[in-house]
């Protein structure tokens, strides 16, 4: 198994004129070719100053950030365009690209300046729809499709710049429950078929128990990364949310209101 990117004693928080304010400190963490690693905590937690930190989109405080061996801040921006790839949740800007076209960006990293695609770039965008199963969708003009379509699309994309490290934010947000599920079980089905590490962030917290190979457990005393089923059985779930109406059901593997 690969480590693609671990951090090493990182401290993450954000810095203000007079103070530093840390967020979380210490972290160890690991993120592993073909495994699917949901990140989850309550809001305001800090899940999004820690992804901004392990892509080198934000300065940690203090520690390390390594991607493939080498620290994040050594990267040049098109070599760290080469290593992950990110998916956010903010709305596109207004344009008239087809699905074909939006997924053809992700190639980016690697056509000339004057963005032309070569046979290569061809082939790894039509795997990525193929993978996505989005085929159907390729001629249609991205305002056209459904939120769920949309979320394909963008993961399709972040396939096509071809990174061992996928990262997502709240990729289930405005989703259904059936697009939820699809969604979850595509990201599985694609760290087991491409062998890709696929991290995101994720408040539907029962569905990634079921479906994630490990998860990161954030909350104000400590972070945690470890297999579902071992962290329910630490009682890990029992720490993230301070309200005694919401309770963790080792045995069901869910949280109940009570």
């Amino acid at each position: 198994m690969n480590t693609i990117l671990s951090t090493s004693n990182l401290s993450i928080g954000y810095k203000t004129k007079k103070v530093a304010v840390t967020i979380a400190q210490d972290l160890n963490l690991t993120f592993d070719s073909g495994k699917l690693i949901a990140l989850i905590g309550a809001n305001g937690i800090g899940k999004s100053t820690l992804l901004r930190t392990i892509t080198g989109i934000q300065s940690p405080l203090a520690g390390s950030v390594f991607l493939k061996g080498k620290s994040i801040s050594t990267y040049r921006p098109l070599d760290l365009a080469q290593s992950l790839s990110l998916v956010l949740t903010e709305k596109l800007p207004p344009s008239n690209l087809s699905v074909f076209e939006l997924v053809a960006l992700g190639r980016q990293p690697y056509t000339n300046w004057v963005g032309n695609l070569t046979p290569e770039d061809i082939v790894k965008v039509n795997e990525a729809l193929t993978l996505t199963q989005i085929e159907h969708l390729t001629s249609k003009r991205h305002f056209e499709i459904s939120d769920g379509q949309l979320q394909k699309v963008l993961i399709a994309r972040a396939l096509a710049q071809d990174t061992p490290l996928i990262i997502l934010d709240e990729p289930t947000t405005h989703l259904d429950l059936l697009h939820k599920v699809s969604l979850f079980k595509l990201l599985k089905k694609l760290t087991q078929e491409t062998h890709k590490c696929i991290l995101f962030s994720t408040h539907d917290i029962d569905l990634a128990i079921q479906l994630s190979d490990e998860m990161i457990i954030m909350t104000p005393e400590t972070v945690m990364q470890d297999e579902p089923c071992n962290l329910i059985s630490k009682g890990s779930f029992n720490t993230l949310f301070k309200d005694e109406h919401i309770v963790f059901d080792a045995e069901k593997g869910k949280f109940i209101v009570s």
